[in-house]
């Protein structure tokens, strides 16, 4: 059991009746286990939130041993399986503590800094733990090593409520599972901690856990994660769907049963039951328990245990209705139900229509109807909770109308329940719209008296309801309109008997059966006895002196119709009186009478009285329910007691004489429990005489006393509030996970009934006996009950004595408490001194020793005791005695002055200061404002500067303290909106906000001060897409227009990186003067998504891509797709806007990309002059066109991204460029060489790819290309591996990994060799050799001629920039030497001995030449301008576009071997041998020239 109770725990044996209690803890208990090794089943072990553990011996209820090694309340416990002294406790901070007992040894675990909710040892392994935490963790701990945690289990989203291990060992027994194990995604993944492969997890056990999140998850251990999860169905009886309250009060405890490793039972939603069968393929793998409605608990099951008996697995459940049950899990049907109470019997009722049915009234916040009747169940037991909330104190039963009961309660409210409705355990009861303000003593129905009589008989109901409470009032409610306004039915007393003076509380009503005589007990001990309808007052029994308890009339149906006349009753003296009431009925007098004499006096009780009950079998037999802890039947016509009832181990409450057996009587304690007995079999006749009531005095106050101090909250518990007086008088909390069912704690802290309870503090525990037949056994507890005296209060402790104020006028006072003698004085020279003051005579010269008289004589008198008073409380320290003091004799100015002088002004003498006139109030204000600066409480010193007026004083106040927005308020509310103060303000405060980095409310300020232009400035500074989105829009709303645009094209381009053109086009629509980059942006997304589609790669970008859902033209060629995107979707219809569009985008220039520049960048500045040649198309400028494609090609190129280049060119130019070239003006010589220029590249691309791409099988082929093919990402990459021979991809293309869209960056063959078509090889080589003759336009002699000669500048510079670098060094290491520092020269000698080394291989033969012919400066010089002259002389219409590396080309085409035209490879070697003279060629093209 968790949470059980308030300092008790109980083991309920199956024998069904209490086995005893366990007493000892402090405060509530947290955790219970028993230990199962063999020949220990008798020991078990209980935590408690007062941080201790207790182990007990269930067999003689003792400790056996105690210990508390957790700083913080215990939230969970469990007795190890397998080690037979090991306890395992965790608590709300996280520890986990394991205490090997027998060796008195323990060790500490922190696994996780989490509330531990539950927590299970592994009945396989000894080492293993699972803890289920608050949050929703599971993790499981092996106890014997030093890094202890073995797996973190995630998936629950809330609070582990139970944690239960398969009962059979290993993970490889249940197929069905498997499925979910291996499913791809999860292979080779670990994700809720490390596997390790100790031995402890390499056998391998299913856990399960359930959690508030409604789902149940079976874990592996060898895995660490989850493999299977069951989610909680709605179940039928709650009619479909789950309310979300109830779902909010879920408990999920989860058993597996031992012989049973497929199959689980958990609870549900209500009191239900489940049976899991984990096997089972489908959805549905869940049987309800119970065949029909009645079998399940009506409220959330807590716990579930089973064991193995005759053959038969029995399962155990408890709940919040406090039911114990028992299952059969072969026929899943519930074998018997062990109802228990949770609290003190109240109240006990039996039904006069339903006869044998009786209802108990309890504090544990039910109510329940026992039929007392029932052949085939001895607790046939329905429970009722809907809406109560409280203790119920009270409870009676409508005199007709079956199943009406009516029950009052702790808390004051009044209700009606139906006991027989179908749905009854779902049906709230009708409540009373009137609440009394204490406690419900007493309710009884009766006839209705006005004004419910004031209408015709068919408008009123024929018996109304009587609620009786601690304040002392009777209020009659309407059974038919209780939402309507009850009526107290003193104002019809008062009205009805004339009454003027005020009356008597009420404790007790009692309607005669006859419904014709009402009898009211008060607080002061009287009875009152007043006549339906009107209430007219017949006589007043004056016996009892002390608070009436009970009240009793006699039954109607005797053989003496006198005896229904007599009336018995109790208080809280113990004695019963009976009164005789015939002859008052009778001679009713016009005046009421007063008796005094009783009829019968019932003596022999040694305690308070609490409850009647006539006999319905015989005529005048009475029995009466006493706090001595003893239930006493009398002869009340012989005044004998007959027999005396002595089974309860608490006090009593409540008494019943059973309806149908005239020898059966039912009582109700504060034990927990109601009894039913045989007056013929009870040994004793009369109370214990002292004896009894002493034992029950002695074994309270041995019983642990609660701690009242306050306690922090249990985490995630329920704050069931607590005061000191709760606290003593326990707590029954069922399970305070859970607790607020309906809002409802279930605490029972047996609050005081009756008023406050005279001096009885007790303390109770929580009890799961029965209603018990045999006796249960149950340690006494004093219980609050009904009707205390209601002026007595608990004694006060002397230490929490209130203080008494410090006398304002010490010193008389003190003259006055001399002996008699000098008071007599006293009065002598004061009445003296008074005659002569009569007579105009001066002052008897005796009164000035008496200062203390000025009290009784004339104000100057008064004035001086007035000093002399201040005077001592000046010196004693108190100053705001002596300033009160001045201020009633009228002198404030002095007492304002010295105060401010010594710093000591109060608010009080402040608001006193206008008593001496404006211009001290003014000086006084101003000296409070300066000495609350000094205290630093700035706010408070400008709102005492307001209130003189001083606004701008004030305002500057705050600002230099850094109070800005106090500051804005004063100055908002109180000055001018123009005040330049004002926008000071705002722009001051922005400027620290700014330099702290809130922007967003530093953009607020400047908008305050009409600064949009800043406002969006600093919004803009973080540059996160949401801001730089936020400050465009402020700046559109601001009109600032450019500044808008700006920002966001910005974030477009920011949610571009982020992929997403969705977000990017909404920012950009918002411009007309973007439209040009909405058509890049769309360009751009076209263009990624053609080459995603083209490469899908097999890494996927972290970010899933946001595109439009645009439909796309496949057909048309891209130019194509795009404007017809551009004309339907962003609506470019006209020429005009295609030119103002161009325009746009030509005033944009890019920077020429380099292999350092971010691809996706690259990618946009394509896309933009991609954008150029859509619109040159549309445009019909086909000159502007290839101009821009162009651009494109190159800056891939450029940007050392073949891959990109090669994409580039055959989506844009799929053909080739024969079509466009026919488009061009052939006159014009510029556009004719960008579209040569361009056709070199798209040649470039071709040769790439049929080198690339062998044709299949030609082994001979790919022997001859150099390793792995490598791209050429600038002319060097192949040079390099050219002169190397070395195969190393090192210097391949960066390609657009990254990009967008996900290109491979690998050096392998781009285009997978399986692309390449089927046909015979002849064929292919064929195709492949007129493709060849398309790249004759490569061997162009005079580029080769021209890119020659720009190399060859390229390697004068080089070698000048190296010799004037040398040069610098050589300086600087001048220099060092002649400041004499030698570790310089150490280090240049190093240096170089270092550089005259060797290269590496590859730099070997360069090195060798280099060192051989050293150049000296007026050669290189020379050599530089000789190139300079040679490149002048090249036609300028060659030098101005791009074209790919001519030698490259010729090396690449001698490459490919027999598949290239043996002109073409004739053409490549002329090439070489003329132009090849650098080193780079020389040595790569050998083989072929030789």
């Amino acid at each position: 059991m968790r949470e059980v109770s308030e300092g008790s725990a109980f083991p309920v044996p199956i024998s069904r009746c209490g086995a005893g209690e366990l007493i000892g803890h402090t405060d509530r208990i947290s955790g219970f286990a028993f230990c199962h090794c063999p020949g220990q089943s008798g020991l078990c072990a209980s935590s408690s939130d007062d941080g201790s553990v207790k182990i007990w011996d269930s067999g003689t209820l003792s400790v056996v041993l105690e210990y508390s090694l957790h700083q913080n309340a215990i939230s969970a416990l469990h007795w190890s399986p397998l080690v037979k002294d090991l306890i395992v406790s965790g608590d709300e901070k996280g520890v986990i503590v394991c205490h090997w007992h027998n060796r008195n040894d323990s060790q500490q675990f922190f696994p996780e800094p989490r509330t531990v909710f539950c927590l299970t040892c592994s009945p396989h392994h000894e080492n293993l733990v699972a803890i289920g935490y608050k949050d929703g963790m599971v993790v499981i701990i092996d106890i014997s090593r030093k890094r202890e945690v073995v797996h973190r289990l995630r998936g629950h989203e809330d609070e582990i409520h139970c944690l239960a291990w398969c009962p059979v060992p290993g993970e490889e027994r249940l197929p069905a599972w498997q499925d979910e194990l291996q499913a791809p995604s999860e292979e080779g993944k670990v994700p809720n901690g490390e596997l390790t492969q100790d031995t402890a997890t390499k056998k391998g056990c299913y856990l399960a856990s359930g959690s508030k999140d409604q789902t149940l998850r079976i874990w592996s251990c060898t895995r660490g994660r989850s493999v299977m999860t069951l989610k909680l169905p709605p179940t039928k009886r709650r009619g479909g769907a789950v309310d979300p309250a109830v779902k909010e009060r879920i408990w999920l405890t989860v058993h597996w049963p031992a012989g049973r490793p497929s199959e689980l039972v958990s609870s549900g939603f209500g009191g239900e039951l489940l049976l899991w069968n984990l096997t089972q393929p489908g959805k549905r793998k869940w049987t309800l328990l119970g065949s029909s409605e009645g079998q399940n608990h009506s409220r959330i099951v807590f716990n579930l245990s089973s064991v193995k008996h005759q053959d038969r697995e029995l399962l155990f459940s408890i709940s919040m209705d406090r039911d114990v049950k028992c299952w059969d899990l072969s026929t899943l049907d519930c074998s018997w139900t062990m109802p228990s109470l949770g609290g003190f019997v109240y109240s006990l009722a039996f039904s006069p229509v339903d006869t044998g049915c009786l209802a108990i009234g309890v504090g544990d916040s039910m109510i329940r109807v026992w039929n007392t009747l029932s052949m085939n169940n001895i607790y046939d037991v329905k429970t009722f909770w809907q809406s109560i909330k409280s203790k119920v104190t009270a409870l009676s039963w409508h005199p007709t109308k079956e199943g009406s009961l009516a029950f009052g309660t702790d808390d004051g409210k009044v209700g009606i329940f139906d006991t027989l409705s179908s749905s009854a355990k779902n049906k709230p009861p009708q409540i009373s719209s009137t609440y009394h303000k204490k406690t419900v003593y007493a309710l009884a129905w009766g006839p209705p008296t006005p004004p419910l009589i004031s209408g015709e008989e068919s408008e009123q109901p024929s018996v109304t309801l009587y609620s009786c409470a601690g304040e002392g009032i009777v209020f009659q409610h309407n059974p038919w309109k209780l939402n309507g306004e009850a009526n107290d039915i003193n104002k019809v007393i008062r009205d009805t008997n004339s009454i003027k003076h005020k009356l008597p509380a009420r404790t007790e009503i009692s309607w005669k059966p006859d419904g014709k005589l009402l009898a009211l007990g008060n607080e002061d001990g009287s009875i009152e006895i007043f006549q339906a309808p009107n209430l007219k007052l017949l006589c007043t029994i004056q016996q009892h002196h002390k608070l009436i308890n009970a009240i009793r009339w006699h039954h109607e149906h005797g053989t003496q119709p006198e005896l229904s006349y007599l009336i018995a009753s109790g208080s809280i003296n113990a004695t019963i009186y009976v009164h005789n009431l015939k002859s008052v009925v009778e001679n009713s007098s016009e005046s009421p009478l007063t008796i005094t004499e009783p009829f019968r006096t019932l003596a022999g009780h040694t305690a308070k009285i609490t409850s009647l009950s006539w006999s319905p079998h015989h005529e005048g037999r009475l029995v009466s329910a006493c706090y001595d802890g003893t239930a006493q039947v009398w002869d009340v016509m012989k005044e004998e007691p007959l027999c005396n009832y002595r089974g309860h181990q608490g006090r009593l409450l409540s008494v019943q004489w059973s309806p149908v057996d005239s020898d059966c009587v039912y009582t109700g304690a504060d034990d927990f429990s109601v009894h039913k007995w045989h007056i013929s079999k009870q040994e004793h006749t009369r109370p214990p005489q002292g004896k009894k009531s002493i034992e029950l005095e002695k074994k309270r106050s041995i019983q642990p006393k609660v701690k009242a101090k306050k306690k922090k909250k249990p985490v995630g518990k329920s704050p069931g509030k607590q005061d000191a007086s709760d606290a003593m008088n326990g707590d029954d909390s069922t399970k305070e996970m859970l607790l607020e069912e309906n809002g409802v704690s279930d605490h029972e802290g047996e609050k005081k009934l009756r008023r406050q309870m005279s001096r009885d503090t007790s303390s109770s525990a929580c009890d799961y006996s029965s209603f018990s037949l045999p006796k249960p056994f149950v340690t006494q507890k004093a219980a609050p009950v009904k009707k205390d005296p209601p002026k007595e209060k608990p004694a006060p402790d002397a230490s929490v004595k209130k203080r008494k104020p410090r006398s304002i006028l010490p010193f008389s006072t003190l003259m006055d408490h001399r002996s008699k003698e000098e008071l007599h004085q006293d009065c002598l020279r004061l009445a003296a001194c008074l005659k002569t003051k009569d007579n105009n005579e001066d002052v008897s010269p005796d009164l000035k020793d008496c200062i203390h008289l000025g009290l009784f004589t004339d104000r100057d008198s008064l004035h001086k005791m007035i000093d002399v008073e201040g005077k001592l409380h000046v010196e004693n320290g108190h100053a705001e005695l002596f300033q009160q003091l001045m201020l009633w004799k009228g002198d404030m100015k002095g007492v304002l002055q010295a105060a401010a002088e010594r710093g000591e002004l109060t608010d009080q003498l402040v608001a006193m200061s206008p008593m001496v006139g404006y211009q001290a109030w003014v000086w006084t204000v101003e000296a409070f404002a300066k000495q609350l600066c000094f205290q630093e409480q700035y706010v408070k010193a400008a709102s005492h500067l307001l209130s003189i007026h001083k606004v701008y004083e004030a305002i500057e106040l705050l600002k230099v303290n850094s109070f800005y927005r106090e500051a804005i308020v004063m100055a908002k509310a109180r000055l001018r909106p123009e005040d330049p103060v004002l926008k000071d303000l705002y722009t001051s405060w922005a400027a620290v906000l700014e330099k702290d980095g809130h922007y967003a409310m530093a953009a607020k300020c400047y908008l305050g001060a009409s600064s949009p232009y800043d406002a969006v400035k600093v919004l803009s500074k973080k540059g996160d897409v949401t801001s730089l989105k936020t400050a465009a829009e402020l700046a559109l709303i601001s009109g600032e227009e450019e500044l808008s645009a700006t920002l966001s094209l910005r974030c477009a381009q920011d949610l571009l990186l982020s992929r997403n053109w969705v977000g990017a086009q909404e920012v950009l629509q918002q411009h007309k003067t973007l439209f040009g980059q909405r058509l890049v942006f769309c360009l751009n997304e076209v263009l990624c998504r053609c080459l995603s589609e083209r490469n899908p790669c097999e890494r996927k970008s972290p970010m899933a891509p946001c595109y439009n859902s645009w439909e796309l033209k496949r057909e048309a060629s891209f130019f194509g797709m795009v404007t017809e995107l551009w004309q339907n979707v962003l609506g470019m219809d006209t020429t005009e806007q295609a030119t103002r569009a161009q325009e746009q985008l030509l005033r944009i220039e890019h920077p020429p990309s380099t292999s350092n520049t971010h691809p996706k960048q690259v990618l946009f500045h394509i896309s933009h002059d991609l954008a150029l040649a859509a619109l040159s198309c549309h445009l019909g400028l086909w000159d502007e066109a290839v101009k821009s494609i162009l651009g494109a090609v190159t800056r891939s190129f450029d940007a050392g991204n073949f891959t990109l280049m090669q994409e580039i060119c055959s989506i844009i130019l799929p053909e080739g460029c024969d079509d466009l070239r026919d488009k061009l003006d052939s006159t014009n010589s510029q556009s004719m060489d960008a579209c040569r220029s361009l056709e070199g590249f798209v040649a470039y691309r071709l040769l790439y790819d049929l080198w690339w791409n062998p044709p299949k099988g030609s082994l001979g082929l790919q022997e001859a290309v150099l390793g792995p093919a490598s791209c050429p990402s600038e002319q060097t990459a192949l040079e390099k591996s050219c002169v190397s021979g070395d195969p190393s991809p090192e210097e391949t293309a960066q390609t657009a990994a990254e990009m967008g869209e996900n290109f491979c960056s690998s050096t392998e063959v781009p285009k997978s060799e399986t692309q390449s078509d089927s046909r015979t090889g002849s064929v292919d080589l064929v195709d492949r050799q007129s493709k060849l003759k398309g790249c004759q336009v490569l061997l162009s002699e005079e580029m080769a001629a021209l890119q020659n000669t720009q190399r060859d500048i390229a390697e004068v510079q080089e070698t000048l920039a190296e010799m004037i670098r040398q040069h610098q060094q050589q300086r600087n290491n001048l220099q060092e030497n002649t400041n004499g520092n030698t570790q310089g020269s150490n280090l240049e000698q190093s240096s170089e001995t270092e550089s005259d080394k060797p290269c590496s291989d590859s730099d070997q033969m360069n090195c060798k030449e280099e060192a051989k012919e050293p150049v000296t400066l007026p050669e290189l010089t020379k050599q530089l301008l000789k190139a300079k002259q040679k490149l002048a002389e090249f036609p300028d219409n060659l030098k101005v576009f791009p074209f790919p590396d001519v030698l490259e080309c010729c090396l690449v085409l001698l490459h490919l071997g027999s598949q290239c035209p043996p002109e073409l490879q004739e053409e490549a070697l002329a090439l070489l041998r003329k132009h090849g003279s650098a080193g780079v060629y020389k040595k790569a093209a050998r083989s072929f020239l030789t």
